[in-house]
């Protein structure tokens, strides 16, 4: 997972770490830790992300700069 993808994509939308894990239903702490690589993002929660912000799963990986679904 490319953790400051999920950091930029989260400040583009203006969405503090605290409100998103809210918006999420989860703790702030723990989306901190996603964000900044303390923990693994487990694949259901970075399928969430994806469908969230509308990118590819891809984009989140860091495996292209495409942020479109395809």
């Amino acid at each position: 997972m490319h953790y400051q993808r999920i950091r930029d994509l989260r400040e583009d939308v203006d969405l503090t770490q605290r409100k998103l894990a809210e918006m999420l239903g989860m703790h702030r702490t723990t989306y901190a830790r996603y964000e900044s690589g303390e923990r693994e993002v487990p694949l259901s929660f970075a399928i969430t992300l994806a469908k969230f912000y509308n990118v590819s799963l891809d984009y989140l990986a860091g495996l292209t700069n495409n942020r479109k679904v395809e």
